[in-house]
């Protein structure tokens, strides 16, 4: 019976340690920091590793150091140039300083969710439709450092800013396909026009080569009659120089005489 009160005493007593360990003693991984309460002012921050705390004086918040991504929804924007576009992106970031994310915001990666919805809407209101698509990588770096300036006071870290869609309407992707036939029509017209301007100077500067030598223009056109008798033809009209005629008649006085 004695050893039986002794068990009913000890049993207790040995339950009351554990639970005093179990709330006691906390183990940090490596990407965790815990920001310690003590009758609940911040008294520091601790980890990583093994950790006690003073059950029910203070008490600790997890928070996580790795670089988080976050969905931005889709934005409804409008362009400088009065363009509607539906916009989604994602927002990179981490946590630099424990402290003052857990004591100065009460959700962080809410309040940096709604901050970069805003900022996505106010940066691209101020670019033209034409910008947005061509000039992604700079209005990435814009809007991540909006963030950063702003995040900064709530020990957050805006680390990269990336925009995933935009997207157009009907309406405006058939206008924007009419541009851009638009354009090739235009750049295949200069293209054309740029080759007859320099096949026109080419002739001009033959001409004045040919023009400066009668003897090199007869063999111009003996050249032209052998390659236009390889081809299939039973006719064969081309223009007589003058100059020939003449020079064949005085040839033939010379022989008469």
């Amino acid at each position: 019976m004695q050893m039986i009160g002794n068990w009913g005493f000890y049993l207790p007593l040995a339950l009351l340690i554990v639970i005093f360990l179990f709330a006691a003693v906390k183990i940090l991984r490596e990407y965790e920091r815990a920001v310690i309460f003590t009758l609940g002012r911040f008294t520091g921050v601790k980890g990583p590793g093994l950790i006690i705390l003073i059950p029910f004086v203070q008490q600790m918040v997890r928070t996580d150091l790795r670089t988080l991504v976050l969905d931005v929804p889709t934005q409804d924007v409008i362009s400088r140039d009065n363009v509607s576009v539906r916009v989604s992106a994602v927002v990179y970031f981490r946590i630099i300083d424990p402290e003052r994310a857990t004591i100065q915001v009460e959700n962080y990666a809410q309040a940096t969710s709604e901050l970069a919805q805003t900022t996505l809407r106010s940066v691209l209101g101020k670019h033209e439709l034409d910008e947005m698509l061509a000039e992604r990588d700079k209005l990435n770096a814009d809007i991540q450092e909006i963030l950063d300036s702003q995040t900064d006071s709530w020990g957050i870290k805006v680390a990269n800013v990336e925009i995933k869609h935009v997207d157009l309407g009907e309406s405006m992707v058939r206008a924007i396909a009419r541009q851009a036939e638009a354009e090739r029509e235009r750049r295949a017209k200069v293209i054309n026009a740029e080759g007859e301007q320099q096949a026109a100077q080419k002739l001009f500067e033959a001409a004045q080569i040919l023009g400066q030598a009668p003897e090199a223009m007869q063999l111009r056109y003996l050249s032209s009659l052998n390659v236009i008798a390889n081809e299939r033809s039973n006719t064969i009209v081309f223009p007589f120089p003058m100059e020939l005629k003449d020079w064949l008649r005085g040839t033939r006085a010379d022989r008469e005489t």
